[in-house]
């Protein structure tokens, strides 16, 4: 019969401006993803420990406020699943992504257009293959 959707896939999302969470939340729903939107890296963590839904993706703002940034999320997400797909966001210098993104991983430059958010998703998503069960 076919394969899943592309918009059964959940995308973890940490950004900590309000205003850049609905576009982001509305760029990917209507690229077909299911968003979690939280404020926090340790939010984020949390969700992702505690396997509320089968989270495939990562969006993350590199600059966060609190104490984790969008690398540490990044980073300890990846220390359970080592080839986790993120997708990193900034309006910053982004220099730091080739020491801290590594694989599987691309960065935005904000602002970007809501279909260069989607593309990536996919694109890190369509490199992933399907989940394992």
């Amino acid at each position: 019969m076919g394969g899943k959707r592309v918009g059964c896939t959940s995308c973890l999302v940490v950004e900590d401006e309000y205003p850049l969470q609905g576009l982001v939340e509305e760029a990917l729903r209507e690229g077909g993803f299911e968003t979690a939107i939280l404020s926090s890296g340790e939010e984020a963590l949390t969700l992702f420990r505690g396997r509320v839904a089968p989270y495939r993706a990562l969006v993350t703002d590199v600059n966060l406020k609190g104490s984790l940034s969008g690398w540490d999320v990044a980073r300890q997400i990846r220390e359970m699943e080592a080839a986790f797909p993120v997708i990193y966001m900034t309006g910053a210098r982004a220099d730091q992504w080739t020491s801290h993104g590594g694989p599987d991983s691309i960065l935005l430059r904000k602002p970007f257009a809501p279909a260069q958010l989607v593309t990536a998703v996919s694109q890190l998503l369509n490199a992933a293959g399907p989940t394992a069960e």
